[in-house]
């Protein structure tokens, strides 16, 4: 292990809290009008997204003084911890149901999401066994298939909720780590050729995937339906043209955008903010992907590169697929856009991973 230095790596904590303020703001004005229409509350989801965002804040900063190493240590002890919780929440009475999906444990408002802190925990564990392992990586049968079979347990306990979205970012951080490790893309072709058969069929297996499938191809077979929300996402971002309609000037927010705060913030964003507000956010995560990037490179050892491409990776998938969704670049799927969007357990996680992300840069060399 080298020598820590003295200070985290500063151009990712900037990052971080403009894209964090930018989302608290961006909570407040999406959901005013639906806050105050359910709760009498204008403020009803801007004060809880504060609070998580609070507390990550703190954990962040807790966890960026905390031995990336640590995570290693009890890497397998999460994980089984996380695996728990995926069996919990598939229990009636003890899982919480919303939106058809049981993904969620916890007392009325306030309730975590398993499944999102499996992608983490995920991360922790293969980074561990891939800087392990990195020699037999090459090896179909002794390097890839123990790590994918455990990545893809995982994925069948999301999918009993069923919650193909975050799912599938797991699935895909996962491959990008065991690309990065030395996979023989050989490996990958047919594996790839395998788990796109898997995935037409879990697509066929729903009638809803299916229904989602149509949509992005033509929403406007059925406007009123599985099309609703991309035609309204596709409203809210043209009318927004260069400069937008002003901040809190938001038309698709009074109750055309279903739960305009959550999946489809960044629709509300470019519709209030316009070109140029959609473009900074985009420049923010480049930054971050740009950072994450340097301090995976200049990581001191195997695990903390691994660790934080892994972190990289999630989040960059994750902002891939929010936004091609809200422009109608891909099929409708519930991913949340990182640090924006409404939800405690992602803006949770998204900030404790920049936390052990920041502890890496502590070491980093570059």
């Amino acid at each position: 292990m080298s020598t820590k230095r003295s200070t985290p790596d500063f151009i990712l904590i900037i990052t971080t809290f403009l894209l964090l303020a930018i989302g608290l703001i961006m909570v407040y004005s999406a959901s005013a009008v639906w806050a105050d229409y359910k709760f009498d509350d204008t403020l009803f989801f801007a004060k809880r997204q504060l609070l998580f965002a609070g507390l990550g804040v703190v954990a962040m900063f807790f966890i960026m003084n905390i031995d990336y190493w640590t995570w290693r240590t009890w890497a397998k002890v999460i994980l089984i911890v996380c695996f728990i919780l995926l069996v919990l929440v598939l229990i009636p009475g003890v899982g919480m149901v919303r939106n058809g999906s049981r993904s969620w444990i916890g007392v009325g408002a306030f309730s975590i999401q398993p499944s999102e802190f499996m992608k983490i925990a995920m991360i922790f564990f293969l980074s561990k066994y891939l800087s392990e392992n990195q020699k037999t990586i090459t090896s179909f049968k002794k390097g890839l298939v123990p790590s994918l079979s455990l990545v893809f347990l995982a994925f069948g306990m999301i999918m009993l909720q069923p919650d193909l979205g975050t799912g599938t970012v797991m699935v895909g951080t996962c491959v990008v780590m065991i690309f990065v490790a030395g996979a023989k893309i050989s490996h990958f072709v047919g594996l790839g050729l395998l788990g796109l058969a898997g995935f037409v069929g879990l697509i066929l297996s729903a009638p809803y995937r299916m229904d989602r499938i149509t949509s992005f191809l033509d929403p406007w077979q059925d406007p009123l339906g599985t099309g609703f929300q991309i035609i309204q996402s596709l409203y809210a971002i043209g009318p927004g043209g260069l400069f937008g309609l002003g901040l809190g000037q938001s038309r698709q927010k009074y109750f055309y955008l279903p739960e305009p705060q959550t999946d489809f913030i960044f629709a509300i964003l470019a519709e209030e903010l316009g070109f140029i507000g959609g473009s900074f956010v985009v420049i923010l995560f480049a930054i971050l992907l740009w950072r994450g990037i340097r301090i995976a490179l200049g990581a001191p050892d195997l695990y903390g590169s691994f660790l934080a491409v892994g972190i990289i990776s999630m989040i960059a998938i994750q902002v891939f697929i929010n936004i091609g969704v809200v422009t109608g670049l891909m099929p409708v799927t519930g991913i949340t856009l990182p640090f924006l969007s409404y939800g405690g357990s992602s803006l949770t996680l998204m900030l404790l991973a920049v936390g052990v992300l920041l502890n890496i840069s502590r070491y980093a060399r570059y």
